[in-house]
């Protein structure tokens, strides 16, 4: 007997430990089982469970239960992310509470922290999306820096592997693909390492706008424009011995190589190939022409720093600039010739304030604008991120993007949403070289060893780099690993120390790979690549890839270009696209706005099964997904309907039956259900199929509260209480299979409820490896479905007009009918239902008296006469009253969109509530106008 509600606290992690023991999560080996394949996003080892988690778990596992019951071998790809930085920074953190630093370490002794910190605390969200029911083969569970107990990881073996191939691929201008250059990096002076540009926010803060005097050298003057006519012409002129710049950042002009203006600015012909001097540091730089500065902002005249800023470094390149390094690793300015004594070793921010006082001294400050500017941050750091000048590595990305772009221009890989792909394009077609270098100690460490010529031995393991070093260096050198306490050239001495032996030491580069190079790789090696494993054979390239548009660029391209490079085929044919999970007034959720909701506070409060079908009801392509705690609580609600439904059944004895054919049901109401139920089937089937996962969960939730609940279960109740026992065995059986048909259709998206009510009225293999019910055309039955719909139809036109009327609604009231002999047999066969449900006094056929409401419905007419049941004139001013009141609040909306200010100023979502709430009143006026018109009638 099933319990009086759902308890879904006991149930959830009872029905999850029975699949994951019973291997209900592992791919099929059944014969002729096509495989269908996801891989996880993986998300980082520090993480937890955020709301875009949720979502983007809840889609994976619906497609992932959907295909396993349609007989699919299913491999849903789990693992983590070791998240260089993320993770360094927590266990950093921690050291700090303890009064220690990283540096207090050696790197081997802090790499154990980490890992034994990952051991202890890291992966807390992997068992978090079990809590969410996620189904995936936890048994083949990977993480990007694979184990530290095994010397040959596979997961480690994969990502040294592709750095060496592509180090040694070369292309025909005799280039590799990965190279180590000197570039301008966003460098993030917490942390001391340069990181991508995608992990840089810009943000706009209150900045200043300094403007400088560049003194020309040995005084020379010229004329400058300062007044003009209308059509632009000069009217007045100065005579000045400087050029006028502007900075935000006063502190890298001490690092200048040029000054540049643009060659149609003839204001500064004369000066063009001269020289100016360079304030506090006395330095002569030349000035230069280029197309990037523009005459008419500003002064018009640019200063050019190389090495901290990305325009001007490409200034200094195109035209031979000296290009001078002015911070070091932590933003300290660098004890170099070319800095000024005063200034060295001050912070960056400290450096700016004391040249901007010395500039003023020495007269060469015009003036400090206030000024809105756009600064970049480190999203872990949160520090202002500095463009510096640093020797990094680098990936030939271009030439790897080039069969990326190809595979989906061709159709070979499809964006979902299509619009995405185009997103896609714009990056991808003006990729920049990866940088993949990072100067921390979590993480792959760069397999290249330097020796003490220069030389770079870039190799799979330490023995492989002596190797090619003995190759290169002479037959008499002795090489060896460099102990890291010693040059890395020196002498030895031979065992009967008569003779020095030279000794060349080599060192493995200090720098650890970007955290996305490794998970670039995630499709095949958490499939065994490099071996050729049976797993790679079957499950590459994975089916769909699911996530959220943010991490296009990180990740999405990142796999299409190594999967396409070293598995000559792209990693998955589709990629879906979902939106973000905002809150219910549509506002991104964070901390700051205090916002945010903790899906696993939903879970605690309502049940995994809400929480994940309040997220697929809603995540239609190309929109975000709005959450908040009375949503996922309506779902919860629906889930009780369900539970409540399934009793009703049991008390009527409805059992489930191995043996009973849908097909060969007699009754119009059986034939309309299984008609229902197939046609639900084929709905929910096609929608998931096109990733329409709103869709899919709309057509079962109206089908399980609507059709099977409110309407079936309704009109079975006199049969279940009749003295037929063969049209009671028939309905009993009926209901019993709809309720299966609905519990495996509700399966992906409400696992854990779906599950508890399978086992609770048969004893049967799991729900979860059941087969799912294909639509089967053999089961239409239009007849019925008109038949029983019409009836449906009848009975709701009866309420809306008892509603709309304000009939009493425990008053019976008679209802006259005309109309063809369909809709007198219709009426005989049904009064019973009829009278019950629409509280009728009595069913009568004739012309429609007067003084009744008509109700048109198809080829009848049904009339209702209500004079003596309501107050007619009560009834008017009611209405009246109503329609006034509505009209009212319409004005007031309308004066609050009329007003620009509201409009431009008001937030978004408070605009669209008004359209919303507008809307909403017009629809109530529509239908209070509408009972008007009916009372006329009376």
């Amino acid at each position: 007997m099933l319990d009086k509600k759902f308890n879904f606290q006991d149930a959830e992690a009872r029905i999850y430990a029975r699949w994951e023991d019973g291997g209900a999560f592992k791919p099929s080996n059944a014969p002729g089982a096509e495989p269908y394949t996801i891989v996880i996003p993986p998300p980082n080892v520090t993480g937890s469970l955020h709301m875009g988690h949720a979502l983007n778990d809840t889609l994976q596992d619906i497609l992932c239960r959907f295909e396993r019951m349609r007989g699919r071998s299913v491999l849903w790809q789990p693992g983590m992310d070791h998240a260089g930085i993320a993770t360094q920074m927590v266990v950093e953190r921690q050291m700090m509470e303890r009064q220690e630093k990283r540096t207090d370490l050696t790197r081997e002794e802090f790499v154990e922290r980490v890992w034994q910190w990952k051991e202890e605390s890291g992966g807390t969200i992997l068992n978090q999306l079990k809590r969410l029911g996620a189904s995936c083969d936890w048994s083949r569970e990977r993480f990007t820096m694979g184990d530290p107990h095994d010397p040959d990881d596979q997961m480690v073996k994969a990502v040294i592997k592709v750095f060496v191939e592509l180090y040694n691929t070369k292309k025909p201008d005799g280039t590799r693909m990965i190279y180590r250059d000197k570039r301008l990096v966003n460098w993030d002076p917490k942390f001391e390492t340069a990181i991508s540009d995608l992990e840089v926010e810009n943000t706009e803060v209150d900045g200043h706008f300094w403007h400088f005097k560049y003194p020309l050298e040995n005084g020379e003057t010229y004329e400058f424009p300062i007044a003009h006519d209308e059509d632009g012409n000069p009217t007045t002129w100065e005579t000045r011995d400087y050029i006028s710049i502007a900075t935000t950042r006063p502190e890298t002009m001490l690092g200048d190589g040029a000054v540049a203006v643009h060659p149609s600015d003839k204001r500064y012909a004369p000066i063009v190939g001269k020289n100016c001097i360079l304030p506090l540091a006395k330095r002569p730089i030349p000035i230069i022409t280029d197309d990037y500065p523009d005459p008419d902002f500003g002064s018009g005249a640019v200063k050019i720093t190389g090495a901290h800023d990305f325009n001007d470094y490409q200034v200094a390149k195109r035209n031979d600039i000296k290009m001078y390094i002015l911070m070091d690793s932590k933003g300290r300015m660098v004890d170099e010739e070319w800095v000024p004594e005063k200034y060295r070793g001050m912070d960056r921010f400290e450096a700016r304030k004391a040249v901007v006082t010395d500039i003023d001294a020495e007269g060469n400050l015009i003036k400090v604008e206030d000024k809105k500017i756009m600064q970049p941050f480190g999203d872990r750091s949160g520090v202002v991120i500095e463009p510096m000048l640093t020797d990094q590595w680098y990936v030939d990305a271009k030439t790897l993007a080039g069969p990326a772009i190809e595979a989906v221009e061709s159709g070979k890989t499809k964006f979902v949403p299509e619009n995405w792909a185009k997103t896609y394009f714009q990056w991808m077609r003006n990729i920049e070289p990866w940088c993949v270098s990072r100067q921390l100690w979590w993480g792959h460490r760069i397999p290249a060893w330097y020796g003490p010529d220069g030389e770079i031995f870039v190799a799979e393991s330490e023995e492989q780099a002596l190797c090619n070093a003995r190759e290169h260096y002479d037959p008499d050198v002795a090489v060896e690993i460099s102990p890291g306490d010693i040059p890395l050239s020196g002498g030895s001495t031979d065992d009967d120390e008569s003779t020095t032996r030279e000794t060349a030491y080599i060192a493995q580069d200090e720098d650890v790979l970007d955290t996305w190079f490794s998970s670039a790789l995630w499709p095949f090696s958490t499939l065994g690549w490099p071996e050729e494993t049976p797993e790679l054979k079957k499950h590459y390239p994975t089916s769909v890839l699911v996530t959220a548009h943010d991490i296009i660029f990180f990740w999405v391209a990142r796999m299409m270009m190594q999967g396409l490079h070293f598995m000559k085929e792209a990693p998955f044919p589709q990629v879906l696209i979902h939106g973000l999970v905002v809150d219910e007034h549509g506002q991104k959720m964070s901390k700051s706005k205090g916002n945010g909701i903790d899906p696993l506070d939903l879970i605690d409060k309502f049940g995994a099964d809400a929480l994940r079908f309040s997220l697929a009801a809603q995540a239609a392509q190309g929109r975000n997904v709005r959450i908040s705690e009375p949503r996922v609580e309506g779902y919860r609600n629906f889930g009780t309907k369900l539970w409540n439904a399934a009793r009703f059944c049991e008390m009527n004895e409805c059992r489930p039956d191995a043996e009973f054919n849908p097909g060969a049901v007699k009754a119009t109401l059986n034939q309309w259900i299984v008609h229902e139920a197939n046609n639900c089937a084929a709905d929910v089937t096609r929608e998931l199929e096109a990733f329409r996962f709103n869709d899919a969960a709309g057509a079962i939730y109206k089908f399980t509260w609507n059709v099977f609940c409110d309407w079936y279960l309704e009109l079975a109740k006199p049969t279940f209480m009749g003295e037929d026992e063969a049209a009671k065995a028939e309905t009993r059986a009926t209901a019993a299979w709809a309720l299966d048909q609905i519990l495996k259709l509700l399966h992906p998206f409400m696992p854990f409820i779906s599950e508890q009510l399978w086992g609770g009225f048969a004893k049967r293999g799991d729900l979860i490896t059941t087969a799912w019910p294909n639509a089967d055309a053999a089961l239409d039955n239009a007849g019925a479905a008109a038949e029983m719909n019409w009836v449906i139809d009848v009975i709701t036109a009866i309420r809306s007009v008892r509603q709309e009327m304000n009939v009493p609604a425990g008053a019976k009231i008679p209802m006259v009918y005309s109309g063809d002999d369909e809709t007198a047999n219709r009426m005989e066969r049904h009064q019973g239902v009829l009278s019950r449900l629409a509280r009728l006094s009595e069913i009568s056929a004739g012309a429609p008296p007067k003084g009744a409401v008509q109700i048109v419905h198809g080829e009848a007419i049904v009339a209702l006469p209500l004079g003596g049941v309501i107050d007619i004139d009560a009834e008017r001013a009611r209405l009246e009253k109503g329609i006034a009141k509505a009209m009212g609040e319409i004005t007031g909306i309308d004066k609050k969109l009329a007003n620009k200010n509201f409009v431009e100023r008001a937030p978004k979502e408070v605009v669209e509530e008004q359209h919303t709430r507008r809307a909403d009143f017009e629809a109530e006026i529509g239908k209070l106008e509408a009972a008007l018109v009916r009372l006329k009638g009376l």
